[in-house]
């Protein structure tokens, strides 16, 4: 506010004052002259400042732990200075997160915005509690992450719900392969290259074991079985979401490959050794030898922050008889269906999503999918981009449908569990699984 400037004029009386004459006669002394009084000065009238609109404020909530959560809060800082009509405002659930967003969806004191793993999206979309933003998307000409075309399609469809979409992908991470040359080098073994297949890895597996010592590699559901269907040309839940043809040969071929690989300590580390020791961890420690992880996954460069984990390499996943598809990890951000500020909730959508894109690895972009910006976004990644990148057009996410979880509790505790802890043959198995898991099955 400017300050007030007031004039004050000051009058200076003149007093004249008359002469004595030599007569005697005396002359009388005149009234002094009076001051002219100045007039008074009239303040100017305060004009108000304009008032800065003031910010609608977007809530955020999201799984992030205390480190994710500071990374995250310097891109939300970066998203509302730009911004002149949302400001962000992070609410962060660690712990019980679904179950905590569950319930105050239910309560209607949801947050304005939510992550999302790929998995939940559709579930969510299909009981309301999503808002539906393909409008918004059509009618938005200038922002990035608003460029539908520009996306993975098979990491975009996981926020599709009946030809609507309910969130914006912030991550596209496919499952790599991570090795030790050390150990490699040490077993007289050739470096993983991308003719690297099934017969390959096993042959490969079994060479770099050394019982009680170390192992070529370790499975405990992680990577997803899947992976090994889709590679043998099957699918656990159809294009057309009818059917779960978990029981075909090709989806047979490749659960049982997993299920003759995994605890068995000739290839791979046994159960009980990895509730003892971790999992990734004794990759880090330089007792397994392959280890498949997400490509955002430190290992590759967690040696540079602590000289005590080995050094690890990025490779292709092994492929299979009819390809190398891979699983990629996704997640999103939507709003929620009960936001009061729809517009301004889906203007700080895009614009956090953009942000993501410029910190998360892979963004879900094919503008994005570049050396440049991986190496941009994680330092450490550089040498790995290039290899990471040949991934993406093998990476496809779950094929997802609104009972998911139901879908997933009758695979894995019904059929994977069992197939893992040598029950019966992926065979048998399957036969009994598949009715149950069509059970869920959209109708």
């Amino acid at each position: 506010m400017r300050p007030k400037i007031l004039l004050t004029l000051v009058a200076i009386a003149l007093v004249l004052t008359a002469c004595a004459t030599p007569t005697p006669t005396p002359v009388p002394k005149p009234e002094p002259t009076k001051a002219v009084a100045a007039p008074t000065a009239v303040p100017p009238t305060p004009v108000p400042p304009t008032a800065a609109p003031q910010k609608v404020k977007i809530r955020l909530t999201t799984w992030a732990g205390a480190d994710e959560s500071k990374e995250l809060q310097a891109v939300i800082d970066k998203v509302n200075a730009a911004s002149k009509t949302f400001e962000i405002v992070h609410e962060p659930v660690p712990a019980d997160y679904y179950t905590k967003l569950q319930t105050s969806i239910a309560g209607g004191t949801a947050a304005d915005l939510m992550w999302l793993s790929h998995e939940e999206i559709i579930g969510y979309a299909s009981r309301g509690a999503l808002l539906d933003i393909s409008e918004f998307l059509k009618a938005d000409k200038t922002n990035p992450a608003a460029k539908l075309d520009d996306y993975f399609e098979p990491v975009l469809a996981s926020c599709q719900y009946q030809g609507k979409y309910y969130g914006l992908p912030w991550i596209a991470q496919p499952v790599v392969m991570f090795y030790n040359p050390d150990l490699f080098a040490k077993a007289g073994i050739k470096e993983p290259d991308e003719s690297w297949d099934w017969a390959t890895f096993k042959d490969a597996a079994k060479r770099l074991t050394i019982p009680g010592q170390q192992w070529g590699t370790s499975f405990n559901g992680w990577p997803p079985p899947h992976m090994w269907v889709w590679q043998a040309g099957g699918e656990v839940i159809s294009p057309d979401l009818k059917t779960c043809p978990v029981d075909s040969p090709e989806a047979i071929q490749g659960l049982q490959f997993y299920a003759d690989l995994i605890y068995n300590p000739e290839y791979a580390v046994p159960e009980e050794v990895i509730k003892e020791q971790g999992f990734a961890e004794m990759a880090k420690a330089g007792k397994v030898a392959m280890f498949f992880g997400g490509a955002s996954d430190d290992l590759d460069f967690a040696y540079t922050k602590d000289p005590k984990n080995a050094k690890l390499k990025v490779a292709l996943v092994p492929k299979g008889p009819k390809g190398r598809a891979t699983f990629a990890w996704s997640a999103a951000t939507s709003i929620w269906s009960g936001t009061k500020n729809k517009q301004a909730a889906y203007d700080a959508l895009v614009a956090l999503t953009e942000g993501i894109h410029h910190w998360k690895i892979v963004a879900p972009r094919k503008s994005l999918a570049n050396v440049e910006t991986i190496a941009a976004s994680v330092p450490g990644k550089k040498d790995s981009a290039a290899t990471i990148l040949k991934a993406l057009p093998d990476m496809r996410p779950f094929r997802v449908i609104p009972k998911y979880g139901d879908w997933n509790d009758v695979f894995w505790n019904q059929f994977m569990d069992p197939l893992f802890h040598k029950k019966g043959t992926a065979a048998d198995l399957a036969k009994a699984a598949r009715p149950k898991l069509e059970a869920t099955l959209p109708k």
